[in-house]
């Protein structure tokens, strides 16, 4: 199992928690409301013919036992006890790296209300408690809120990475932000409500 998992993550109305299967409903809901605001950052298949897209049911037994194989942390951001996105810890590595990444997606009726940066503040923060060193965002260089909330986060910019992975279609060029633990001594959620005043 992942160290520090499952756990329920929370401040005031932002709550993380482990995606379950009985979010079925309400996450395709929300998804449908929202595919064409998600689908220029969406992750598809370089093989559609043999790889169709996965079942909600699929992905989320794949993202479980992922995270009993102490890979990944699958959340669902709640927002006034109501699913707005998901976000999710991957690619766990322990050893010399203790390393993840983090990707998210957030409902478009709720960006801009400081949701998905606090989000990843807490999911940080918890990587670090658990001994992580290093915390990972990949992101299109388009995807202008996408970009806004490690902005806003203070995640050092890396570079480019070249055809990272394939997104939309095609194989699309990301930038790659990161943050250590020793760069955020007292915590990035509190460095980020501190930033907007609400420490």
């Amino acid at each position: 199992m992942t160290v520090g998992w499952p756990v329920v993550l929370r401040d005031g109305d932002v709550v993380l928690r482990p995606l379950r299967l009985r979010d079925a409903r309400e996450w395709r809901e929300v998804r449908a409301r929202n595919a064409e605001w998600l689908r220029p950052w969406e992750a598809t298949s370089p093989d559609p013919v043999s790889e169709a897209p996965p079942t909600y049911g699929a992905m989320v037994r794949r993202l479980q036992t992922e995270a009993r194989q102490g890979r990944s942390m699958p959340f669902v951001v709640e927002f006034g006890g109501a699913l707005v996105g998901q976000l999710t810890v991957g690619g766990i590595a322990w050893g010399s790296l203790r390393g993840a990444h983090i990707g998210y997606w957030v409902d478009q009726r709720v960006a801009g209300r400081g949701i998905m940066p606090t989000a990843v503040a807490m999911a940080s923060d918890h990587c670090f408690a658990i001994g992580l060193h290093r915390v990972e965002i990949n992101i299109r260089p388009e995807n202008v809120a996408s970009r806004r909330v490690v902005e806003k986060l203070g995640f050092r910019p890396e570079g480019l990475r070249p055809a990272y992975l394939h997104i939309d279609g095609d194989w699309r060029d990301h930038l790659s932000f990161s943050l250590t633990a020793e760069e955020v001594p007292e915590g990035l959620l509190a460095r980020w409500k501190a930033a907007n005043g609400w420490a």
